[in-house]
């Protein structure tokens, strides 16, 4: 099955779009990597059954230095082969250095998808795209207040956002391109919606203030990937992380998706 597939089955199986991120940072969590390791394998336990994917962020576990590649491969065996687990790794590059980047996220680290940059144009998405089986989420338009400087320009009659969808849909050959549409700009989700079929990663909930209903109201269709709302301090660091994650998901199930 390829990315997409698994995804599909998992949210209609569980009734679920919540995807965990599992993003550590050093400052408050003790311990070190194995610290790290050990509060997100944790997480993962508590939450699996809950979720559609999980999202682990590279550059939290970068920040340990050589051992966070080791913590990040132990949280992804830990995470098992049945829940797909999405690398936010946001890379991008030109052609041969992107070679290495599909290789190192998906033959290295065994990871089922990935996010990338657009920047560097059709063949550079295409040495991840390449790789039929597994998810390629296309950073389209982002969750933070900086997004206007450069993603709402005109390009020359269209926000560039749109001509970012416009290219992901054109390298899409094998169905398993996605677009990041950040939680936090509803409208904006909404007219992607419009002219796009592709699946959302909707970071932005939480700490960054995203709206979940407004979300899930602007990106689900009929099709189950259409829309994952992603969620990592807001689970990752509660008390109960369990709890936090059924409060998400309760709140994203109580929205009604208008389907297209």
């Amino acid at each position: 099955m390829t990315f997409f597939d698994r995804l599909r089955a998992l949210v209609t199986e569980r009734d679920s779009r919540l995807c965990v991120g599992l993003d550590p940072d050093p400052e408050r969590i003790p311990g070190g990597i194995d610290g790290a390791v050990d509060l997100c394998t944790d997480v993962v336990r508590a939450t699996a059954d809950l979720v559609c994917c999980f999202k682990p962020n590279s550059a939290f576990w970068e920040q340990y230095g050589p051992d966070g590649w080791r913590g990040l491969l132990a949280v992804r065996e830990a995470i098992g082969p049945d829940i797909p687990v999405i690398l936010d790794a946001k890379r991008a590059d030109v052609g041969h250095t992107m070679d290495a980047y599909a290789r190192t996220v998906f033959d290295v680290l065994g990871m089922d998808a990935v996010t990338v940059h657009a920047y560097h144009g059709a063949d550079s998405l295409d040495r991840f795209t390449r790789y039929a089986d597994r998810g390629v989420y296309v950073v389209c338009h982002t969750s933070n207040p900086g997004r206007t400087d450069l993603q709402h320009l005109s390009a020359p009659d269209e926000p560039l956002y749109l001509r970012v969808a416009a290219l992901a849909e054109r390298v899409n050959e094998h169905g398993n391109v996605g677009l990041v549409v950040g939680a936090t700009a509803p409208d904006e989700a909404t007219t992607l919606r419009a002219v796009s079929s592709l699946p959302f990663l909707m970071p932005g909930v939480g700490r960054q203030g995203g709206d979940v209903a407004a979300a899930v109201l602007a990106a689900a269709t009929d099709d189950p990937a259409s829309c994952v709302i992603s969620v990592s301090g807001a689970v990752l660091y509660e008390p109960d992380p369990r709890a936090a994650a059924q409060r998400w998901l309760d709140e994203i199930r109580a929205c009604e998706p208008v389907t297209r």
